[in-house]
């Protein structure tokens, strides 16, 4: 689906109705995930699905040296983005350009590493999407990347399901209005609908057909969030025998 209209309306409030939402949870997941990337000296670092920059700003700081992009398909957001990088000073190491995941602007193999934020369920083919982000990223290179999940315990699972399904359309509408209250709506039957077509073992299956060896994946906060990371295989190249 095209997120665009869904995301349209949200960026003055989003960065604070998303922790609020998540009951602060989704910071605790975006700052695991930037602690998968590591140092890249002066490289660069892509942020696909950056939104509002939140993990472009973690980046930067996290990785004093490296330059970020953040790509996102939604100009609204990125409006919001791009004040918020230049309150933060860090004009000069980030930019962030209007972009699709699924064709990335971005040359084969030019960035050294890669994270994507709440991207798979928006796109008409995960794993033709995994293959585009592996393109960009160097052999050797890290990806990781942070979506929400399903709570399957026996406890857990009814309470995500109750609270997705009928206190966070209500919640989103007290807090942030009309957008939010429709943003509720979606998330819960969106989330698990994504994982009945793509479960996570054929998600990490896809990551090693992308090209990404040593694939990891952790659950956040009970199941309601899945950090994933893996690493860019150092050739995809067949070696040509010396004559």
């Amino acid at each position: 689906m095209d997120p665009r209209p869904l995301f349209s309306p949200l960026p003055r409030r989003y960065d604070a109705l998303a922790e609020i939402l998540s009951f602060f949870h989704n910071a605790r997941w975006r700052s695991f995930l930037v602690s998968r990337i590591p140092a890249v000296g002066d490289g660069v670092v892509a942020d696909v699905a950056a939104g509002t920059a939140a993990v472009s700003l973690a980046l930067a700081r996290r990785l004093p040296a490296a330059r970020v992009v953040g790509v996102d398909l939604t100009p609204q957001m990125l409006a919001t983005g791009r004040q918020r990088v230049s309150s933060a000073g860090l004009a000069d190491r980030i930019a962030l350009v209007n972009g699709d995941a699924s064709v990335l602007p971005l040359a084969s193999a030019s960035v050294d590493a890669l994270t994507f934020t709440y991207l798979l369920r928006y796109v008409p083919d995960p794993a033709a999407t995994l293959a585009e982000l592996a393109r960009v990223v160097k052999p050797g290179g890290v990806m990781a990347s942070m979506e929400f999940g399903v709570p399957s315990g026996p406890v857990s699972g009814p309470l995500w399901r109750l609270y997705t399904r009928a206190v966070l359309p209500v919640f989103g509408f007290v807090t942030g209005g009309p957008p939010w209250w429709r943003v509720g709506r979606f998330l819960g039957p969106s989330i698990s609908g994504h994982y009945q077509r793509y479960p996570v073992a054929w998600t990490i299956e896809a990551w090693e057909r992308a090209g990404f060896t040593d694939v990891g994946a952790r659950a956040m906060s009970l199941g309601g969030g899945l950090i994933m990371w893996g690493q860019r295989a150092a050739s995809l190249l067949r070696r040509v025998p010396r004559l």
